[in-house]
């Protein structure tokens, strides 16, 4: 049985950067982080909480689950303030191992939505993503998707790609329909997804969509923002493999969308705390949720902001109102089902 959420040493992150505090900080202070993120996806975001603050932000980038053991295995040590995760499971895993601490921040309680955040306030979400079906303009009807649970269906034997089941965002979807349905339906539910898959699971979200396109597959599901990068890309043929799939947003007339985030926590030993927290509303404010909105195509966590352009091409969607919370507190029970699915 695996569980994919417990840390383990990855040896390209290693060596994450051991001359982090010899930066040297400005005036207003400096907040170190460790982040899973990629640089370009949030590092234009920190300069310019940098310019407005006068804080400078030492950063550290890596796989989640090797900066989750550093942070463990540097304990007290640590020199990180803030860590920052793609999805709602690795900060519920961060706030499980107890190398997170709660925040009370009345700027994030407003700007983040309730079930965006963790209640009792270790971890806050910064972006929204949606994670609905993909399929093929030319080979799929609109008409004949509907539910999650029906692409479990036979008539779609040998048309589904997915990525495979070590994916976290496959593991907190399908946690999300544990807390839905049960264990018992959504196994179910896997065993006939499975059956039903095209190819054995391989690649990212890009490389899904990239199949379908391409006809090895009729639909399959992915995470919006990727699709929204590959529309608005610098390379025509990434243009035009966007063109030829579409969004299908399912469960509209029951649990709606499944829904993720990405965001970020203080550490539990967090040597600059002020800072720390002073970047966690910086970032859930309404200019770096705008930023979210229109450079990295994901939905602001912040409902008051508006989608870009491109999202609002694809149309409003119903979203699932679970709290995010818990898509990690039900993640070893998403990959026990996995498994059992067969979901390699």
């Amino acid at each position: 049985m695996r569980n994919r959420l417990i840390p383990r040493i990855l040896l390209s992150a290693c060596c994450l950067l051991p001359t982090l505090l010899s930066t040297p900080a400005l005036a207003g202070g400096e907040v170190n982080i460790y982040s899973a993120r990629k640089e370009d996806l949030i590092k234009p975001l920190l300069d310019d909480f940098s310019k407005q603050t006068g804080i400078a932000v030492n950063l550290v980038t890596g796989k989640e689950e090797a900066l989750l053991q550093r942070l463990q295995s540097e304990g007290a040590n640590t020199p990180a303030d803030v860590l920052l995760t793609s999805d709602a499971g690795r900060l519920a895993a961060a706030q499980r191992a107890g190398v997170l601490q709660a925040v009370k921040s009345p700027a994030l309680t407003a700007k983040v939505p309730v079930s965006y955040r963790d209640l009792a306030g270790y971890w806050y979400g910064l972006s929204v993503r949606a994670r609905p079906v993909i399929y093929a303009r030319d080979r799929v009807k609109p008409a004949d998707l509907s539910t999650y649970e029906a692409l479990a269906d036979p008539k779609w034997k040998g048309k589904v790609c997915v990525r495979s089941s070590d994916s976290v965002y496959n593991q907190s979807l399908v946690a999300g329909m544990i807390a839905h349905h049960g264990e018992a339906k959504t196994e179910a539910w896997a065993k006939g997804l499975v059956a039903n898959f095209a190819r054995p699971p391989k690649g990212g979200d890009r490389d899904q969509i990239k199949a379908v396109a391409a006809g090895e597959c009729d639909l399959t599901l992915a995470n919006t923002y990727y699709l929204g990068g590959m529309v608005n890309s610098s390379d025509e043929a990434e243009k035009q493999t966007a063109a030829k799939v579409a969004v299908f947003w399912p469960d509209a007339k029951t649990t709606g969308v499944h829904v993720n985030v990405s965001g970020a926590g203080v550490t539990a030993h967090a040597r600059h705390r002020d800072e720390a927290v002073k970047l966690l509303e910086f970032l859930a404010s309404d200019s770096a949720q705008r930023w979210y909105a229109e450079t990295n195509n994901e939905y602001p966590v912040n409902p008051a902001i508006p989608p870009s352009a491109t999202l609002k091409a694809w149309g409003e969607f119903k979203a699932d109102t679970l709290n995010v919370a818990k898509l990690g507190e039900l993640n070893a029970a998403a990959v026990q089902v996995m498994d059992r699915a067969g979901w390699k």
